[in-house]
Formats: C-alpha cells, sequence, structure tokens
C-alpha cells in the first residue's frame, strides 16, 4: 500500500530536508523511520519538495509503499515515535499507487516573515530580524510583478540546472501587521533560493535601493542579476502544498 504523510518541521538545525550523507537532514529521518515500520526494508520516499538549510515547514508531504499492514492513525504514530520532535507527521492517508507528491502537485505556498521592530533573540530562527521600516507600498506594487508565467532564471541559484526556468506564480500578497511584514507566493513550483531571491529583492526596493521596474529588468535580462540579493533562510515557510 502507498501512503501519504503531511510533516511538519523547525528547519533551524538541519542542513536541509534532502538525505545528504554525513548532515542532520529531515529527509534522513523520514526514511529511517519508514524502513524501521517496513520490517527494515529499504523503502523509497519521495517528498514533494526540498528545503534548504534553515528553512521551515507547515505543510511538507512524502510519500512511500509498505509491505506491512498498518493503519493510517497507527503509521502515524510509529512515525512520530521514531523521529526527533523538530519533526512531526501531522497526518498520514492511503493513497493510489500512481500517486506523487511532486508531479500531482497542484500549487505550493511559501510564506517569509520580516519583523521590521525590535530584534527578537526569541524568533531570530523564525523571522528575518530586519529592525527597520520599510517602503510597504513600493514592496506591494513590486511583488505584483511576480504574478504570471515568467522566466525565473535569474532569480534561481546558479547551482540550479534545469531543463526550463519557466513557473507560474499565481498568486501573491504582502501584509504588514504590528511591525510584522507577511510575504506570500503561490505557484506551481519553485526552484533552488528563488523565494528568498525574490524576498531579498523585494526588501532591497523597500529600503528605496531600487526601483519598482527592476523586477521586470532582472526577469528579461540577465545583466541584471546582479541586483538580486537572497534573504536569510530563517524567515522562510513552505505553508502549504495543494493536491
Amino acid at each position: 500500500m502507498r501512503y501519504l504523510i503531511k510533516i511538519s518541521y523547525d528547519g533551524t538545525n538541519f542542513q536541509g530536508y534532502q538525505r545528504q550523507p554525513g548532515e542532520r537532514c529531515v529527509e534522513s529521518y523520514i526514511i529511517d523511520a519508514v524502513k524501521s515500520i517496513n520490517n527494515g526494508i529499504d523503502t523509497k520516499v519521495t517528498s514533494a519538495s526540498r528545503t534548504d538549510k534553515g528553512v521551515h515547514a507547515k505543510s511538507q508531504y512524502a510519500s512511500f509503499e509498505l509491505s506491512v499492514s498498518i493503519t493510517e492513525y497507527k503509521l502515524k504514530c510509529a512515525i512520530n515515535s521514531l523521529i526527533p520532535d523538530d519533526i512531526h507527521v501531522i497526518e498520514a492517508k492511503e493513497v493510489d499507487d500512481e500517486f506523487h507528491p511532486r508531479y500531482m502537485a497542484k500549487k505550493k505556498t511559501y510564506l517569509y516573515i520580516i519583523n521590521e521592530g525590535e530584534y527578537d533573540p526569541l524568533k531570530r530562527n523564525y523571522e528575518l530580524q530586519y529592525g527597520r521600516k520599510l517602503n510597504i507600498e513600493k514592496m506591494k506594487e513590486a511583488i505584483k510583478h511576480f504574478e504570471g508565467h515568467h522566466n525565473f532564471k535569474n532569480f534561481t541559484s546558479n547551482e540550479a540546472i534545469k531543463e526550463s526556468y519557466e513557473r507560474d506564480i499565481y498568486e501573491t500578497s504582502l501584509v504588514e501587521d504590528n511591525n510584522k511584514i507577511f510575504i506570500r507566493f503561490t505557484g506551481n513550483g519553485f526552484m533552488k533560493y528563488q523565494v528568498r531571491n525574490m524576498v531579498g529583492t523585494l526588501i532591497k526596493i523597500g529600503n528605496d535601493k531600487l526601483d519598482v521596474d527592476i523586477i521586470d529588468k532582472i526577469l528579461e535580462d540577465d545583466a541584471y542579476q546582479k541586483y538580486v540579493y537572497t534573504a536569510k533562510a530563517e524567515g522562510l515557510y513552505l505553508e502549504n502544498i495543494e493536491y
């Protein structure tokens, strides 16, 4: 039987989601837990997304096949008993054998949080501690330039070699509330550093170092990639995936 699990994790002390030899990664613990439940049989775990070092997830998904018989609730409890407390399985459910958590995802939403107020040591791993006011109106105008179908190559990592850099961003939002800025992007997929680079560029626009039209220039011309700034990882969350 194939199962799909919904996972939340605090990315602070992980080197990222994807398994890496010798590193503490979220996927490693999920794979080891599933193998243990599956009577020690090596079991392929396929995930919906890969987050970077320090990035958090409210809603990550992974699927796998088990040869043992187990209820959805017991599977959830069994995995949670085998993983560290900075990871938690929210839900486990049986899915069709053909289900693929990455290819069948319709929408992904990322959230980024910026603190404009006093430095908060308790939130330093969960919000960008920016510490001063940004030009919100400029940022709200600029973020809309990301919406639609674009080639986002200049907003991705140079390490991200893809057959296509074209993606769709269906919706964006930028809300300021009590010295906090909440930035959301919903699209059909995002590449390495893409969200952090879009947020970083918005911050440069918000501190009046760049004009709003720089977004279009970066999207259209490689010469403008030098104006892209990468925001820190700690304010970023994989917030939701829709199927």
